[in-house]
């Protein structure tokens, strides 16, 4: 079967964490809907925003990416959050429709997240925006199933915190690993280090390759580290925390999503927030993932008040963004892409800035500056700044640039 994963137009308001990062990649609950997709078929198809398409067919060579052939696909919205329940109600949906002699879709949060077509009737009837009255114009037949689905930044954390285990039961049952302590499972086989403290009533703890973790440190299931990432000594990781692969982690962390190369390897709280790739939290930085008054959490996102209905949001980092020594970040707040905070961040922060707002100074963070920043990066971790590197930094330069009008456009000096 060939899989079509597209991005509806609504993606790109998930900034910052769509802003350099297709939605089939996005983590939640330790996985992506990308691997999700290849537990149906290893046939894959994204349809990502123009700007994205030469990263990801870089990174992913196994997927075609804004490119298909002539044929049947069953069409996924990336904004189906990837997790093990989702998988089976698909699974139970495409038996139901294969025995049906009208088309079917798969609909939840009023648009559709899976439905059976051809490239051609995709591309001439208006499908691909995954809007529900051109599916019904066509003939399509709604089946409503109660189904995860990544609306607002808030949804991240809610499902993370939700679907964790399950995801990780899922992936022990699908793959071979060593049990090697009490509900602690390696892909590596070689014994837990001495002082460490597991507790896995919650949920297990997954080690993949290459895991390193330090002495005197607590987890608490449910636990996914990804492939060759450190946990330093003396840390506190608590239940449904996702740690990407090549990651350093310290101090204590709570109920987030952290993607890959990113490091928050010293003290400092981290709760109830996504962390995308490339961020460097410096020592000291904290999020709020609570309100003084115990209240529900307001997010103030793209001009609008999204009340999420859950008591604890922390923040929601893009790409590349680095905290200073001692930063605080207020609850349910946004950090751009390619952006540096200083002190405190009381309000979102805007893609590539300098923002230091406790001296009410926030000025532009200039694109030279970001790819030589970029390059030292990479060069640290044994890879090679490629063009599409540089190129996607230039896109989302010049996709932010109306979140920094009026701002002083001052070079930060090394």
């Amino acid at each position: 079967m060939n899989i079509l994963i597209v991005e509806d137009p609504t993606v790109a308001l998930l900034s910052p964490v769509t802003t350099g990062r297709a939605m089939p990649l996005v983590t939640c609950a330790g996985w992506r809907l990308y691997e999700l997709a290849k537990e149906i078929s290893p046939k894959i198809t994204f349809l990502v925003r123009d700007y994205l398409a030469p990263t990801v067919a870089a990174d992913f060579p196994d997927v075609s990416v804004n490119q298909w052939d002539d044929g049947t696909y069953l069409l996924l919205n990336a904004r189906l959050a990837p997790t093990a329940s989702n998988l089976a109600t698909l699974q139970s949906w495409l038996r139901d429709a294969s025995q049906k002699t009208q088309p079917s879709m798969l609909v939840a949060s009023g648009r559709v997240m899976a439905a059976i077509s051809t490239k051609q009737a995709l591309q001439t009837s208006g499908l691909l925006n995954c809007e529900l009255t051109p599916f019904r114009d066509a003939g399509y037949q709604p089946c409503e199933r109660s189904l995860d689905v990544i609306e607002s930044l808030h949804d991240l954390v809610r499902i993370n915190e939700k679907s964790l285990t399950e995801n990780l039961n899922y992936r022990l049952q699908r793959r071979s690993y060593f049990e090697i302590a009490d509900g602690v499972y390696s892909a590596d086989e070689r014994p837990l280090p001495d002082h460490i403290v597991t507790e896995t009533q919650e949920g297990p703890i997954v080690l993949e390759t290459g895991w390193s973790i330090g002495p005197f440190t607590l987890l608490r299931g449910p636990i996914f580290m990804d492939a060759n990432s450190r946990i330093n000594e003396h840390a506190s990781i608590k239940e449904s925390v996702s740690i990407g692969p090549t990651c350093k982690v310290g101090g204590e962390i709570e109920a987030t999503v952290i993607e890959g190369f990113s490091n928050k390897q010293h003290h400092g709280f981290l709760g109830h927030s996504y962390l995308g790739s490339w961020i460097n939290l410096g020592a000291g930085t904290c999020n709020s993932d609570l309100k003084n008054t115990y209240g529900l959490v307001n997010m103030q996102h793209r001009g609008e008040k999204i009340n999420t209905g859950m008591q604890f949001v922390g923040c929601f980092m893009g790409d590349y963004a680095k905290t200073a020594i001692n930063t605080s970040i207020f609850t349910g707040k946004t950090i751009g892409v390619c952006s540096m905070v200083y002190g405190v961040a009381s309000k979102n922060v805007a893609a590539f800035t300098n923002d230091a707002q406790l001296w009410n100074r926030v000025t532009e963070v200039s694109l030279q500056v970001m790819i030589e920043t970029q390059k030292r990066m990479f060069t640290r971790r044994g890879r090679i700044q490629r063009d599409c590197d540089q190129d996607l930094l230039k896109s989302m330069f010049e996709l932010s640039r109306q979140e920094r009008n009026g701002l002083a456009c001052e070079p930060l000096v090394f």
